[in-house]
């Protein structure tokens, strides 16, 4: 039976873990521990490295209180932003886009 892409990829990172640990090396499997080829595979199928970890089980997932509070600090930023261009635009000091060829009036 022939393994799908995320299977083959957690295995790679499982494997690569056993010979780190077998050297005397106690720390995590990391890109340049993996040929070019293997980096495609892996973030491919599990995504950037450190969500490959975490899907391998090697690394403890994120703390979900703090994604939380990154979500919100991006869409406080968000706002922030839109509301500065809306004042902006209030103020004047944005000009109207005018197209080619059109004249004021």
């Amino acid at each position: 039976m022939e393994k799908n892409g995320k299977d083959q990829a957690i295995a790679m990172l499982l494997e690569k873990q056993a010979s780190l640990r077998e050297s005397g090396t106690d720390r995590l499997p990391q890109r340049r521990d993996f040929s070019d080829s293997e980096i495609v595979l892996i973030k491919a199928h599990l995504g950037a490295f450190p969500r490959a970890l975490e899907a391998a089980g090697l690394k403890p997932p994120r703390d979900p209180a703090h994604l939380q509070m990154q979500q919100e600090k991006r869409i406080r930023t968000k706002q922030r932003r839109t509301a500065a261009k809306i004042d902006r635009q209030n103020a004047g000091s944005i000009p109207s886009r005018k197209h080619e060829g059109e004249e004021e009036s």
